[in-house]
């Protein structure tokens, strides 16, 4: 048996869970990754009462599936982002127009997310951190010394709490690193590491889509940070794809648009070597599951799932235990 399949749940909160739970057991997934929207899984009810949790594995075991992670990449990405209008439909509407208030009900919503997972018996959340730098990005105006020092410094002072609660309740934050985030490469990933002084309930859900039409080695990322891939993200992109009148940072233009140099693309339609990929999991011994994160314009919704499933299983394959040349011995 290879790694379980299964499909995160933020790209379909508008099914009510039990509909999409009897509709992935038909695509053929061993479980979902629970997203902290929609119906899917509440944080409040989750964090106060283990019996919401009981709920939510039995509806999911009336089909045969089971759940191995819960993320919140909406309340994160409020802990450290630089609040603006947009952020406000991710907070309580009490919240709107406050930056503060938003910022103090994220960190705690992530706190009480860690105590849900414990309660569903899980050990991994993902999430979004959001980032105080991100839009110094491209350095011009140039940026100032200090700036980038004080923006990991500021992630490491809101996180380390956060992070100290996953920690005591046996659960381990998985940061999908990714554009607008604090960690978007191995070099800033490594620094955010750093930056929260190694601490044990920090890693990453890999996603190679963020990565590859970055440029960005997505395999040496694997290697990079092998003891802190806490869980992966299955998805796609490709890159090179457009007409040449947009790069690499998107030039405004909706996903979807042909013109685009880059697009998220379902599971085999796009320039990320799975096989490849596979083989790294294979040779850091990561045994978690493999879950779809379906993501793509072009294609309908159902169709890519179910055919995202299969592909997945088509292209994992277990270790080998023992060395291929060793019966030569005998």
């Amino acid at each position: 048996m290879g790694r379980p399949v299964t499909l995160f749940t933020g790209q379909w909160a508008d099914l009510p869970l039990e509909e999409l739970a009897k509709k992935a057991a038909d695509w053929g997934f061993d479980g979902l990754e629970l997203a902290c929207w929609g119906d899917h899984f509440d944080v409040d009810k989750a964090s106060a009462s283990k019996d919401y949790c009981d709920d939510r594995h039995a509806l999911l075991d009336k089909y045969g599936l089971k759940c191995w992670a819960v993320s919140n990449h909406l309340a994160g990405q409020l802990v450290c982002d630089r609040i603006d209008e947009r952020h406000y439909q991710f907070a309580p509407e009490s919240t709107k127009g406050d930056p503060k208030a938003a910022k103090a009900w994220a960190v705690e919503a992530m706190k009480r997310t860690a105590k849900a997972a414990a309660h569903m018996g899980l050990d991994v959340v993902n999430g979004f951190t959001g980032s105080p730098i991100w839009h110094l990005l491209y350095s011009f105006p140039p940026v100032l010394d200090g700036q980038i020092e004080d923006g990991f410094r500021e992630f490491a002072e809101a996180w380390t709490p956060i992070l100290d609660v996953f920690a005591d309740n046996g659960v381990r934050f998985a940061l999908e690193v990714h554009p607008t985030e604090i960690a978007f490469d191995i070099a800033s990933a490594e620094r955010a590491i750093a930056a929260v002084a190694d601490h044990e309930a920090f890693g990453f859900n890999y996603d190679p889509s963020h990565l590859g039409y970055q440029g960005v080695d997505y395999i040496a990322f694997i290697r990079t940070f092998s003891n802190r891939i806490f869980h992966v993200h299955m998805k796609d992109a490709w890159w090179g794809h457009g007409d040449g009148s947009v790069g690499v940072f998107g030039g405004h233009v909706d996903f979807g648009d042909p013109r685009r140099y880059w697009d998220f693309r379902s599971l085999g339609h796009g320039d990320v070597e799975f096989e490849d990929i596979i083989v790294a999991l294979n040779d850091i011994g990561y045994s978690g599951p493999l879950s779809i994160e379906w993501e793509d314009s072009r294609m309908d919704r159902e169709h890519g799932a179910r055919e995202a499933c299969a592909y997945v299983r088509s292209v994992d394959f277990p270790r080998s235990e023992i060395a291929f040349d060793a019966q030569f011995d005998a």
